[in-house]
């Protein structure tokens, strides 16, 4: 209910009685949820895990990296195919970049587990994540896919180094006989996450897009041009003020979810920076066996 309202928010009103009763509805369900959580034997999701610190940091960052970047990646394919005109296999191997730099950094991330706090790597992460999205947010009419290039490199180096933290510290914070559950409920903060964000991101995109092309064209459709724009209805090659308006509509709105994505990012590196306690992760400490007594 919380993604449809997001999602038809801007066509029925905010005030409408649909987009409010769809609100209000998922508010219910969520309040019903954690209180059949607290009455039932053995809950899919034991709040009292929240009370600590640790276990709460770690989803909020896992939810902060999904909401960010990983949900913003549908509004940079439509840059890279809609608005740049970039074929699928040519807008994918423009994502080489983000896609393989984690996979080098992870392992860098691996040896830090033992040097540093795990909050603090966790905090560098996420921090490179919203740097990554702030360098790829002011692409203008001029810029090719080359502007994203440096936060596409910043942004997967913060995911290197954030990934296999998150997966140990997760797992971590509970008892070994929960770490399944533990596994399982941060997958599900990282796929609501994602989720919601799409929605969300798409619900800000289209309004700032056409407040852009009102601004510019009075009276013009803002919202049939902004939506042409960003589904590919609109050639990349078409001229004349309507067409560079709904551009210009369509850079706006991208720019300003890339800023807010990159601020959530560093809320969330603020968040585990402060919630995330070395005290509070249990891990395997191996112990070595006795070596035999020599004669």
């Amino acid at each position: 209910m919380l993604v449809l309202a997001l999602l038809r928010g801007n066509d029925n009103g905010w005030g409408s009685p649909l987009i409010v009763g769809l609100l209000a509805g998922a508010g219910l369900m969520l309040a019903a949820f954690a209180a059949i959580e607290q009455r039932v034997p053995e809950p899919m999701l034991p709040l009292h895990l929240f009370r600590r610190g640790a276990f709460t940091g770690v989803q909020l960052a896992a939810a902060a990296v999904s909401a960010s970047l990983f949900a913003l990646f549908l509004y940079l394919t439509l840059y890279l195919q809609n608005y740049l005109g970039y074929s699928p296999l040519q807008a994918g191997l423009r994502y080489l970049p983000i896609t393989l730099v984690p996979f080098l950094v992870a392992p860098l991330a691996v040896a830090l587990m033992g040097r540093l706090p795990a909050r603090a790597i966790m905090a560098i992460g996420l921090g490179g994540v919203g740097g990554g999205l702030l360098l790829m947010s002011g692409v203008s009419a001029h810029s090719n896919w080359t502007a994203l290039l440096p936060g596409f490199i910043v942004a997967g180096v913060g995911v290197g180094l954030l990934n296999p933290v998150i997966a140990d510290v997760a797992v971590s914070v509970v008892s070994k006989d929960r770490s399944g559950m533990a596994a399982g409920i941060n997958d599900t903060f990282r796929q609501v996450a994602i989720a919601v964000g799409v929605a969300a991101w798409g619900a800000i995109f289209l309004v700032r897009g056409a407040d852009k092309i009102s601004s510019l064209v009075p009276g013009a459709p803002a919202h049939r041009l902004i939506e042409a724009a960003s589904s590919g209805m609109l050639p990349h090659t078409a001229h004349g003020v309507l067409a560079d308006a709904a551009r210009q509509g369509f850079l706006s709105g991208l720019n300003t979810i890339l800023v807010i994505g990159g601020l959530l990012a560093l809320a969330g590196a603020v968040a585990a920076a402060w919630l995330v306690r070395e005290h509070e992760i249990e891990r395997d400490v191996p112990t070595l066996a006795a070596a035999p007594a020599s004669i």
